[in-house]
């Protein structure tokens, strides 16, 4: 059918009328998020030296934080150790900024190092938020295969030559758990420095123990375990159920009482709490939420998962939030069992 031209006006005119009732597209609102990240650099404090575990994590959440985090900053690790990994922290919690462009990668000690009050701490752990750990593995305490102590028993009767770094590092801490908490009759010798350090002086005969976790031992020593070189007597919670260490018993459901039991939780709560990493005080909510999806986002990322297994190392994921009900109990452990983890971390 050919339209005359009133009949085109008509339509024209109708149509018109039609559009002018229909509302506009609004533009996109702006992601205030994306515009605040957008061209900056976000600084992961790690606080302990180069080449351990802990930063090994660190640098490689770092690869991939960035492209989670909206506006795609720039995350550059960067080592800040002192005090045990107290300096950082103390940084991170009283100089840093408090805008969401500052984590930490926390030791696992730092915790406990604030509910007994070792000297020096200037932080509030509670008030740092919480992102999340890439993995946690128990600690276990191994004995080379010609000191004789086959068992936690045999520890009560015979004294073992325990390897450890410095006072206040758990390597140091647990064997005096155990002595004080099991009975067992361990001597620590101070001043190795980095876990492989120990292990070799266990190796040469130097010492006969050490204090090391189940990754560390999967990753570089496995067939120690399997071929009883290494007598593993005992391990912190969580408790593994790998195969390997299903007939392991933890010191936890071996304590006497709920007491003992909750000294023990604070000594070794960085164990539970993994390789954690939190940002500073005051973090806008908006950005902190932000930065929560991202750390759960790198730690689901196929790309990241990938690199992971190349370095060797299990992702075991711990939310932020649990890591905030973990720091918020530990603290609130009551003043004389405190006392008592004190003795045990610090004197």
């Amino acid at each position: 059918m050919i339209c005359n031209s009133t009949m085109q006006r008509r339509f024209y005119c109708a149509v018109a009328l039609l559009l002018a009732g229909i509302p506009a597209v609004p533009r996109a609102h702006a992601d205030p998020v994306a515009d605040f990240y957008r061209g900056k650099t976000v600084n992961i404090l790690i606080g302990v030296n180069v080449g351990g575990g802990y930063d090994m994590e660190a640098r490689l959440i770092g690869r991939f934080l960035g492209k989670h985090i909206p506006g795609n900053p720039t995350v550059v690790p960067q080592n800040m150790i002192g005090a045990g990994g107290i300096k950082m922290a103390n940084y991170l919690y009283a100089v840093a900024p408090q805008d969401g462009t500052a984590l930490g990668m926390f030791p696992g000690t730092l915790i406990a190092a604030q509910a007994v009050g070792i000297s020096g701490v200037q932080y509030d752990a509670n008030r740092f938020s919480w992102l999340g750990s890439m993995s946690i593995s128990p600690l276990t305490f191994g004995v080379w295969h010609t000191a004789g102590v086959r068992s936690l028993a045999d520890a009560r009767t015979k004294e073992v030559l325990a390897a450890a770094s410095n006072p206040g590092a758990i390597t140091y801490t647990f064997p005096r758990l155990l002595n004080e908490m099991l009975g067992t009759k361990i001597r620590v010798v101070s001043g190795y420095q980095g876990n492989s350090t120990m292990t070799l002086a266990m190796e040469r005969g130097e010492a006969q123990a050490v204090t090391n976790s189940w990754d560390s031992w999967r990753a570089t020593h496995l067939h120690w375990i399997r071929d009883k070189k290494v007598n593993l007597l005992v391990q912190s919670q969580p408790k593994s159920t790998d195969p390997e260490l299903i007939d392991v018993p933890s010191v936890q459901e071996l304590a006497r009482n709920d007491d003992d039991r909750r000294v023990i939780d604070l000594v070794v709560a960085g164990d539970a709490m993994g390789k954690p990493m939190a940002v500073a005080p005051n973090t806008p909510p908006e950005r902190l939420r932000a930065l929560l999806a991202a750390y759960a986002a790198t730690l689901r990322d196929p790309d990241f998962i990938k690199a992971a297994a190349a370095a060797r190392a299990e992702v075991t994921a711990v939310p932020g939030a649990r890591l905030q009900e973990i720091v918020a109990r530990v603290l609130s452990t009551p003043a004389d069992l405190k006392a008592r983890a004190r003795k045990i971390i610090a004197e």
